[in-house]
């Protein structure tokens, strides 16, 4: 079982999760490895465009200086690339500010054994067949839905604020009640999580990363609690088609996590995306495409092609 530093949030990005590499990628796919070291070589001094995870990225960076005496939020990069046409990707780091100086370039080798090695708590990839092979391994990892150019952050420059939306069954616990849904519709659904009402549900793909956020969110919560003009930088929320009575499992299971700081909409059925549109997360993690589809070209969204839905 992973044991992550609890002092520490480390998350991995590919380069095509960070930027925008949807044409140099085609460039690789239509015309090969060769033709695509070229471009990448004679545009190494070239900043590349933000990509689907970047405002999330920059956000957690930033929230260092609101805990400076640990600088707790580390990115590390995790790219199949070589080394040479890795290059382009601190290039634009640098270019952006953003301080990302670790990580790994395999020359075409698998990346997804050292999502381990450094301690990962997120892997962000463009790379479906990596995600789904990461999940089946136990890791946690997310899909980005690559669209035309990055969502806009629309916050202000000077803005310290992150938000994060998880869906809930499937991302942040298993996809038990998904699958009882599935097979006995909304009445079976609903008898299922009253049965089990006081019985947690077990872990997700991504509990141990929504475990460590509301850590850090309690953290600096806790640091303004006697200041009533303090601004909590952390902002983390289930967004979840379920509704009443079968939030009462849902309580339960964060409970037990000692998790009492996240915000929660529960949309009884009802679509996502004004919702979203209204909280603005900087990234937003679900495991129904569906749901995302419609908003993934303004809000930040990560697929998690986990469980029954995804088979």
């Amino acid at each position: 079982m992973r044991s992550n530093n609890d002092n520490q949030l480390v998350i991995a990005v590919s380069s095509r999760a960070l930027f925008d590499l949807e044409q140099e990628n085609r460039i690789y796919e239509e015309q090969g490895i060769e033709a695509y070291r070229a471009f990448q070589k004679a545009h190494a001094d070239e900043a590349l465009r933000p990509g689907v995870a970047f405002a999330f990225v920059k956000r957690l960076l930033r929230l260092n200086e609101r805990f400076k005496d640990t600088e707790p939020f580390k990115v590390v990069v995790l790219s199949r690339n070589s080394p040479e046409t890795g290059q382009r990707f601190f290039q634009s780091c640098r270019h952006y500010d953003l301080p990302i100086k670790a990580g790994a370039f395999t020359s075409g080798f698998p990346t997804l054994p050292y999502i381990d090695s450094f301690d990962v708590s997120l892997f962000l990839s463009a790379n479906e067949e990596s995600v789904k092979t990461a999940l089946s391994m136990g890791l946690p990892a997310g899909l980005v839905l690559a669209g035309d150019g990055a969502p806009l952050d629309e916050d202000s420059e000077d803005s310290l604020e992150l938000r994060i939306g998880f869906d809930f069954d499937g991302v942040i616990v298993d996809d038990e009640s998904e699958r009882q849904f599935q097979r006995s519709g909304l009445q079976g659904f609903n008898e299922h999580e009253e049965e089990r009402v006081n019985i947690p549900h077990a872990p997700g793909p991504l509990q141990k990363l929504f475990q460590k956020l509301a850590m850090f969110q309690a953290m600096d919560a806790a640091r303004g609690k006697d200041d009533p003009s303090y601004h909590p930088v952390i902002r983390v929320a289930i967004v979840t088609s379920r509704g009443a009575p079968s939030e009462r499992r849902l309580l339960t299971t964060l409970e037990s996590l000692g998790i009492q700081a996240a915000e929660l909409f529960l949309l009884d059925g009802m679509k996502k995306e004004k919702i979203l549109q209204t909280f603005k997360p900087h990234i937003f993690f679900d495991d129904q495409l569906r749901h995302i589809a419609q908003t993934a070209g303004r809000i930040p969204s990560v697929l998690i092609p986990f469980g029954v839905r995804n088979t």
